[in-house]
């Protein structure tokens, strides 16, 4: 007989994933529209009585978040604290594991569960969840991004193929030996209080087909690309961080990415930005739905001939004020070159609440005009030149591109220099 039948068998949670707290945007900072979205989002749980939220990792955007960025998260772990609903809080690949450690315990006493990376005792990653009167809920098996030394060996001698199986079965072995260990904890509920509690796992990576956006940033774990979903165990339900655009994963309704809350890059503004409500009864997934949120910050991409764009901006222009500009990036299709086209559309925008990110030719036009100098022979350009020409036949949209070509200029200044001041010493010997 079981000793309490009073246990509720239905629960709800929130999934969320990929907040990116203190991510430069750029050169713009998303403060506000973090410090937005989590207050809206205490007070979606609040309405939609949910009984935990799940940050399926990349809380921050960097291993070293800055100052503001700490602040945000620790704010919103004691203000959701007083509604009493669980947080469980998983590592991503952007995440430092010592970062979100070094709070753990402390977080422990507010009803947060983090898990930063891959516990030695894989225990510690399966994770109960009673309600007020302290009787289960869920299970949760809590998998971080999965860094390669964690789970697996070093093997000499092996070919890209044997490692890539190899960690794709290491990974598979700890989500179902984590599994195997919440299919106990059920068993043993389910003993003792008649009730059958959900089985809710979690994971920050690349699964197999899903479609990204440019503001993700490619992860590898070691050589594997992606998981395959047949490689899951039979979850309840998975909770999946790292793509930033919310997808069903091989067409199962139970295993889903939520994307990031706010758009990283301009071509994420197709998407609506949503979090996931998962609903179960009886220990069994029962739905899941989107919840949509608001746009905190506007943002458009504008593409078109110089005469389209102009009319766009006059429209953009009437729909916003000062207090807060819409964020433009343009991508102009014009057959001229214009040397002035920076100035142009800075003139477009005078006095408008408008601010332009980022603007460029479209990539077709950069090809076509890089072709009409195919006659110029090395001999006659730079290394420099030839450097920026190669440049210009890639598109640089969004923040991380950017970075890298600045990455890519500094590396190519530093072996420029490098070849000088080998030649001067040639030269003075």
């Amino acid at each position: 007989m079981p000793k309490n039948t009073a246990l509720n068998s239905s629960f709800k949670l929130i999934h969320t994933s990929d907040w990116h707290l203190g991510q430069h945007f750029m050169g713009k900072s998303r403060r506000a529209e973090h410090q937005q979205f989590l207050a809206w989002l205490i007070d979606t749980a609040v309405a939609q009585q949910i009984d935990a939220i799940i940050v399926a990792g990349d809380i921050f955007d960097t291993g070293s978040p800055p100052s503001y960025a700490r602040e945000l998260y620790n704010q919103f772990v004691v203000d959701l604290q007083r509604t009493g609903v669980h947080l469980i809080i998983l590592g991503g690949n952007h995440d430092s594991v010592a970062t979100l450690g070094e709070s753990q315990a402390l977080l422990a006493c507010l009803n947060t569960h983090v898990i930063p990376g891959a516990c030695d005792d894989r225990a510690q990653q399966v994770i109960t969840l009673c309600d007020g009167d302290k009787l289960p809920q869920a299970i949760i098996c809590a998998i971080p991004f999965l860094r390669p030394r964690d789970i697996t060996l070093s093997q000499s001698g092996l070919s890209g193929s044997q490692k890539q199986q190899g960690l794709q079965q290491a990974i598979a072995e700890h989500y179902h030996s984590i599994y195997q260990l919440a299919e106990a904890q059920q068993q043993q509920i389910e003993q003792q209080y008649g009730v059958r509690l959900p089985i809710i796992g979690t994971g920050h990576l690349t699964t197999v087909g899903a479609k990204s956006s440019e503001s993700v940033r490619d992860i590898y774990i070691g050589t594997l690309e992606a998981f395959p979903a047949s490689a899951f165990p039979p979850l309840n339900y998975i909770a999946l961080g790292h793509i930033h655009r919310p997808q069903k994963v091989a067409g199962s309704d139970h295993i889903r990415y939520c994307g990031s809350p706010i758009p990283l890059s301009f071509d994420e503004l197709s998407n609506d930005k949503i979090v996931l409500i998962a609903e179960f009864e009886g220990g069994q997934f029962s739905r899941v739905s989107p919840c949509q949120i608001p746009r905190f910050q506007p943002m458009h991409l504008i593409k078109g001939d110089l005469k389209t764009i102009e009319a766009e901006i006059a429209t953009l222009a009437t729909q916003y004020d000062a207090s807060l500009p819409a964020w433009l990036d343009i991508e102009v299709s014009t057959q001229d070159y214009l040397n002035d086209l920076q100035q142009r559309i800075e003139l477009m925008i005078d006095g408008l609440p408008l601010e332009v990110l980022l603007l460029r030719r479209e990539r077709k036009l950069r090809l076509q005009s890089l072709a009409t100098e195919a006659k110029v022979t090395l001999q006659e350009l730079t290394p420099a030149q030839v450097f920026d020409k190669r440049l210009e036949l890639e598109d640089w949209q969004g923040e991380p591109q950017q970075q890298k070509r600045q990455r890519l200029a500094v590396l190519f200044d530093q072996v420029v220099a490098s070849l000088n001041e080998d030649a001067n010493e040639e030269a003075g010997q």
